[in-house]
């Protein structure tokens, strides 16, 4: 058995990367098996009649063509069909009509084509396999079968003319498979080369921060309570960690843009936004990790006309990092960056480009003459330009100098006014009604903020120092503080720390907005830790501010929904990962949590640990796991009878690219989280998983579910607001029986494999649901619906109309449980 799972792991893999090479197959097989029938027609005679054994093989081939209309419960099952289908297919139908017909040349002809097709279809230790078991199943059947079984002997003679045949194809299938192993061994050293040399430039830039840190930091004594920082070291150490945090940020988005780049992946343009070209050129040069002052000094920004243009900023950055990082590898060279109305000129003067090497500049892994450069930098500069409607061009003097050409296309004034009205209603919706706070010392800088502010719908108060804004604060509720840092006596993170203190009338949940022309990266760091939401840099125009102000008010209110979110403490996890490393960071984060682990390093051991859990509230599964792979282990346990098997599943991976996450969802996984991650993503990953903390893996064994799980299932926010008025009795008696119909309506649609009936039934469910506040299973109600309605196909997770009807049966006896006091009560 071991054996067999081994020969079809490896199947499996084969095909992984083209897994159309078995459809094409089949398709041959479809129109094959029928002709050659027909050609019989055309013989004097005929010969054996082996249309059943055509039939069979036509029917294999359609089950190898549409693996997609596969019960759920079977899918788990392909790789095994699919790896014994081609051996009955072509060397048994081969071979044993070969010998009903008495052997032949047509015969030898016939059984050199299915060794053709074995050879081209699996790797090599499966060739063999499947060749040695079609020929000898073949033997073994005929000579059980046939009443006079006779070996023909020229048939038989012949068949050293097969090993030669198979044993020419092996060598030369080797050969093919070692020139392209070849062909991706340099791949992967220029990809590796590539991220090595682009990863110099931010490791470089922190590893001066670390050196700077050390710097700073004082002479270290046992006596701690004597170590003190000199004045204004405390603001230099937030400078480097701002400097470090980018170098960090830089290297993760050059790994990230590596991988775009091999896998062609396309810029999502649903992150553009409208960056003004002067103001990012001079973040670039800002932030760009120089070797020393002298570096700086070579570099110089000039704005001649400036104009808007609307891009992903990361990228663009990524794009200026890279041409003043070329610039500068020539020692002594001086770099001009020139904005002008719709173009930015990267110019040097240094030794420049030959005509015939500049054609040849942004084409993937070539460089010009540099040490340790592979060019995908270039390559992906080019292709960036062209994902925002731009191009970037060279121009070059040999001897004298070089120019980088970026044209991008112009922010129109109307388009400037569509996404100002957009964001207008956006901060309307937001702030209509609400109350919002300017303090701020400067007059004018008040006038032009409240100013930019008054077409919120907003009541927009202002005050010009922190002790006069605490008052304010005190008198009246407010729900969002724009707060000047440099305010006279209390500055603004004096004034944070009072508010977030909890003074007497002052919410110590209150959004707080930091306003200040402090650079950016730095007051990120130091706003980040002092609890405030948000930033924005002076000066800003009404849009940035606008936008800045909704997305700190959203973040805030998340915040607060994440801080009243049931807690994840007392659930159990498994945790499976072949790194201990890892295992042991993710596992010691959710135990402070609260969550019991259970740790596995391989995909048997995720079952065996599996068999032996009373509950499991979710599966955080490695894809890359040696022997039983992620992929594989999340369709064996949905597959499998394991009283946990509808647990979500996160998958694990540094991979990833559509294949990976269409075949982890497709295995039944529920999510998808990509190495490396902090904890804060994990975590919110965990909060979202639609059965997380939901379903149990055992039903409970008292027909009363405790409080913790009354709170998982069920949004008592909603319900205490629906008692407050007086509709839960209403609640009780029509949304409880309305729900019940529906799952009902579910299941019969699902049952007739109707989509359209179905998806009716799970939109009104997610509504039904989510007003009878059962949280629970709304969740789990939407998740079955958008696939069926985005996607057009049924949900992975198997059994999941099961699932519904258990999660309802569950928050029925938790409504009915909170509801109990009530009717306690009139009694």
């Amino acid at each position: 058995m071991n054996l067999l799972r081994e020969l079809v792991g490896r199947h499996r893999r084969y095909h992984q990367l083209e897994p159309q090479m078995l459809r094409y197959a089949a398709m041959v097989g479809l129109v094959a098996y029928p002709l050659f029938y027909l050609s019989r027609f055309t013989k004097s005679s005929p010969g054996y009649d082996d249309w059943p054994l055509r039939l069979a093989a036509m029917l294999a081939c359609l089950l190898i063509l549409f693996p997609e209309h596969w019960p759920r419960s079977l899918k788990p099952h392909f790789h095994l069909v699919a790896w014994a289908v081609p051996i009955f297919c072509l060397p048994f139908l081969f071979v044993f009509t070969s010998l009903k017909n008495g052997g032949g040349p047509v015969a030898v002809g016939n059984t050199l084509m299915a060794a053709f097709f074995i050879i081209l279809l699996t790797d090599r230790r499966n060739m063999f396999v499947m060749l040695a078991a079609g020929f000898i199943l073949a033997f073994g059947v005929y000579w059980a079968s046939d009443p006079s079984p006779q070996l023909p002997m020229d048939y038989v003679a012949r068949l050293p003319i097969l090993l030669v045949v198979v044993a020419g194809g092996t060598l030369f299938k080797h050969g093919v498979e070692r020139a392209a192993a070849i062909k991706v061994r340099q791949a992967y050293a220029s990809l590796a080369g590539s991220i090595a040399h682009e990863m110099r430039n931010p490791l470089t830039q922190f590893k001066l921060s670390l050196e700077a840190f050390q710097r700073v930091l004082p002479v270290p004594t046992l006596e701690v309570e004597r170590q003190e920082l000199a004045a204004g070291d405390l603001n230099t150490l937030y400078e480097h960690i701002a400097q470090g945090e980018l170098a960090v940020q830089r290297g993760l988005q050059v790994i990230a843009m590596t991988l775009d780049e091999v896998h062609d992946m396309p810029l999502n343009s649903d992150g553009f936004s409208r960056l003004l070209a002067g103001e990012t050129c001079a973040r670039a040069v800002q932030e760009f990790g120089y070797e020393d002052a002298t570096h700086r000094a070579q570099v110089s920004l000039r704005v001649e006309c400036d104009f808007f243009f609307r891009a992903d900023e990361t990228a663009f950055l990524f794009v200026m990092f890279n041409l003043i990082k070329n610039a500068l590898a020539n020692p002594g060279v001086r770099v001009q960056i020139v904005v002008d109305a719709g173009q930015i000129e990267v110019r040097d003067d240094g030794p420049g480009i030959a005509p015939e090497v500049q054609a040849r500049l942004f084409q993937p892994f070539y460089s010009q003459g540099k040490a340790g450069g592979t060019g995908l930098g270039l390559a992906y500069c080019a292709r960036v330009m062209g994902a925002f409607g731009g191009s970037i061009t060279c121009s070059s003097v040999p001897g004298q100098s070089t120019c980088f050409r970026l044209t991008l296309p112009l922010v129109t004034a109307a388009e400037r006014n569509k996404e100002l009205t957009t964001m207008l209603a956006k901060s309307r919706a937001l702030f209509d009604g609400r109350r919002l706070l300017v303090v701020e010392d400067n007059a004018a800088v008040r006038f032009l903020t409240r100013h930019k502010l008054a077409s919120m719908g907003a009541v927009v108060d202002e005050c010009s120092d922190g002790e006069q804004a605490l008052h304010m604060l005190a008198q009246q509720r407010y729900d969002l503080i724009v707060l000047d840092l440099h305010l006279p006596a209390m500055d603004g993170y004096a004034l944070t720390k009072r508010i977030r203190a909890g003074q007497p009338g002052i919410d110590p949940q209150l959004c707080i907005v930091a306003y200040s022309g402090e650079p950016m990266a730095v007051a990120q760091i130091k706003t980040r830790k002092a609890t405030m939401n948000g930033f924005v840099a002076k000066p800003s125009e009404q849009c940035a501010l606008l936008k800045a102000l909704c997305d700190a008010m959203e973040t805030s209110q998340a915040r607060v929904a994440a801080q009243q979110a049931p807690s994840l403490a007392g659930r159990a996890v498994l945790l499976a990962d072949d790194n201990a490393y890892i295992r042991k960071t993710v596992a010691a984060s959710l135990r402070a949590e609260g969550v019991t682990v259970v740790e596995a390093d391989n995909g048997h051991k995720v079952i065996s640990r599996l068999a032996t859990m009373d509950r499991c509230d979710a599966i955080l599964l490695d894809i890359e796991m040696p022997g039983m792979d992620g992929i594989e282990t999340a369709g064996a346990i949905r597959a499998s009878a394991l009283a946990c098997r509808r647990a979500p599943i996160l998958a694990l991976t540094a991979h990833s690219s559509p294949s990976v996450l269409q075949e982890a969802r497709r295995a039944g996984m529920d999510d998808l989280l990509v190495k490396p991650f902090d904890m804060a993503m994990l975590l919110e990953k965990l909060h979202a998983l639609p059965l997380c903390g939901a379903v149990r893996a055992r039903a409970p064994e008292s027909n009363h579910l405790t409080g913790a799980d009354t709170v998982n299932l069920l949004d008592i926010k909603r319900l205490d607001n629906h008692r407050r008025i007086g509709v839960l009795d209403e609640l009780m008696v029509e949304y409880l029986p309305a729900i019940d119909r529906l799952l009902c309506d579910v299941e019969a649609s699902a049952m007739a494999q109707d989509t359209k009936a179905c998806s009716e039934a799970l939109h009104s469910l997610v509504g039904m649901s989510g007003e009878a506040g059962a949280q629970a299973l709304h969740r789990l109600a939407r998740q079955c619906h958008d696939p069926l309605v985005e996607e057009g196909r049924w949900p992975a997770q198997a059994d999941w109309t099961g699932a519904l009807r258990e999660l309802a049966t569950q928050t029925r006896r938790a409504l009915t449980d909170y509801a109990a006091p009530v009717e306690a009560g009139k009694d």
